[in-house]
C-alpha cells in the first residue's frame, strides 16, 4: 500500500473556520485528518502541501518513521504550524490503518482502558445568574464536570476589550456563589486563556476559598516555567496546561517541576497520536491525567476519543457546547460525529476513526476570511490583551 495523494481543505463549518486534511492510498483506502492551529489555517494548509511532496509513494504504515521524517527533515524543526501540520497527516494514517486492518483506532495504540470516555462541558453563558443557571441544567443532565464562562467584557466598550483586574474580581465573586449552588461534587474549573499576569493569577486565586475551584486553566502565558513557578510557590490551585504545546519537549518542564495537574493535550497540534502517546506516558510517571484540549471539528473530537480510549491517566475531554444548526451541519458534513450525552462518549468500533467527512461540501465552503479579528484584544488604555 502507497500514498496516492494529501490533499488540504481549509474550509468554514458552523461558525469557524477548520483545516481537514485527506490522505488517500492506491489501495482506495483513505484517511482524514484534523489539524488544531486556530487562525492559521492556510499556513498550515502550506506546510501540508510541502510534505506531499515526499510522502506520496511513501509506505502509510511506517507512521514512525514518516513522523521523524516530516519532523527532522529541515533544519528548522518543530513549531506549532509544522505539527499541527504533522499532527492532521499522522491522525489520517491512523485512519487508514485501522480501515486496513479493520479495527477501531483505539486499538492500535493499545486498546480500550475504559467502556466510554468521560467529558466536560463549557458553560456558553456570560459571568452571572445566567451562568450559575446553565451550570445547574449540566448538572440535571448528567455532567459531572464543567469549565465555567470567563468574564471579559467591560461596561461601556467594545466586545473585544477586557480588564483583567475587573474581571477577576467579577468572577471570583460568581465562582463562589457557583460552588455554593452546585455543591462539592461537581468538578468545577476555569480557562483564563493566559490573559493574566502571575501576580494577577495569584489575586484571583486568593480572592476565593480553598476548594472553590478543581483546576485552573491557562492562566498566564507558557513561555516561561519559571514564572509558572513563581505562581505555584503562591496557590495550591491545580493548574491545567499544555494545550499551546507542539511537542514533548515543551510538556517537559512542565511535567518534571510539577507545574501542571492536568495536560491539556491537543492532538492536532502536539504532532497527533504518535506524540501524544508519549506525552501521555511521561505524564503517567508522574501521576498527570490528560484533559485534551478540543474546541475544534468533529474529525478531532472523534481522534481524542481514541486516545482517551487507551490512555489510562486521562481525567475528561473537552466537549464545546455547539448551537442545535451548528450540530445539525456537522451531521451533515461528518456521517458518524461522536456525540457526548451526559458527559459520556461511547467510541464505535468500527474501523479507523469511525467518521467520514463530505468532501464536496466542505471543498466547496471557503475559509472565511480574517476572522482573527475577533481574537484581538485591548485594554481600555488601547494597549494589547491577549485573547
Amino acid at each position: 500500500m502507497k500514498i496516492s495523494d494529501v490533499k488540504v481543505y481549509p474550509t468554514w463549518v458552523g461558525n469557524r473556520n477548520q483545516l481537514i486534511v485527506k490522505v488517500e492510498t492506491d489501495e482506495g483506502i483513505y484517511g482524514w485528518g484534523e489539524s488544531g492551529l486556530s487562525g492559521r489555517e492556510q499556513a498550515v494548509a502550506g506546510a501540508v502541501l510541502h510534505y506531499r511532496e515526499f510522502l506520496i509513494g511513501r509506505d502509510p504504515r511506517e507512521i514512525g518513521r514518516l513522523w521523524q521524517e516530516m519532523y527532522r527533515s529541515a533544519y528548522f524543526e518543530g513549531g506549532r504550524v509544522v505539527t499541527a501540520a504533522m499532527s492532521a497527516i499522522d491522525i489520517a494514517l491512523h485512519d487508514i490503518i485501522g480501515k486496513k486492518l479493520g479495527v477501531p483506532v483505539y486499538q492500535l495504540l493499545g486498546g480500550s482502558q475504559r467502556d466510554y470516555v468521560q467529558c466536560f462541558a463549557t458553560t456558553s453563558a456570560p459571568t452571572g445568574e445566567e451562568m450559575v443557571e446553565k451550570a445547574q441544567e449540566l448538572v440535571v443532565e448528567g455532567w459531572e464536570c464543567m469549565r465555567l464562562s470567563v468574564n471579559g467584557g467591560v461596561d461601556g466598550y467594545d466586545s473585544s476589550t477586557f480588564e483583567p483586574r475587573m474581571s477577576i474580581a467579577d468572577n471570583a465573586k460568581w465562582l463562589v456563589k457557583a460552588r455554593e449552588t452546585l455543591g462539592e461534587e461537581v468538578v468545577i474549573g476555569i480557562d483564563y486563556h493566559h490573559r493574566l499576569s502571575v501576580a494577577e493569577t495569584a489575586s484571583f486565586c486568593q480572592k476565593m476559598p480553598d476548594g472553590t475551584l478543581d483546576f485552573l486553566e491557562e492562566p498566564i502565558r507558557d513561555e516561561s516555567p519559571e514564572a509558572y513557578e513563581a505562581l505555584r510557590a503562591m496557590t495550591p490551585m491545580p493548574f491545567a496546561i499544555g494545550e499551546e504545546f507542539s511537542s514533548k519537549w515543551q510538556f517537559a518542564p512542565y511535567i518534571e517541576r510539577g507545574l501542571t495537574n492536568y495536560a491539556r493535550v491537543d492532538l492536532g497540534i502536539v504532532g497527533g497520536f504518535t506524540e501524544a502517546q508519549k506525552v501521555a506516558g511521561w505524564a503517567e510517571t508522574h501521576y498527570i491525567d490528560l484533559m485534551p484540549h478540543n474546541p475544534l471539528g468533529p474529525v478531532n473530537t472523534a481522534a481524542t476519543a481514541h486516545l482517551a480510549m487507551a490512555t489510562p491517566n486521562f481525567a475528561w475531554l473537552e466537549m464545546f457546547q455547539r448551537s442545535e444548526e451548528v450540530e445539525q451541519q456537522h451531521d451533515d458534513l461528518y456521517p458518524g460525529q461522536f456525540r457526548a450525552v451526559g458527559g459520556k462518549m461511547s467510541v464505535p468500533d468500527k474501523p479507523g476513526l469511525g467518521i467520514d467527512v463530505d468532501e464536496d461540501a466542505i471543498a466547496n465552503s471557503p475559509l472565511h476570511p480574517d476572522t482573527s479579528t475577533s481574537t484581538r484584544w485591548r485594554r481600555r488604555d488601547g494597549s494589547v490583551q491577549n485573547w
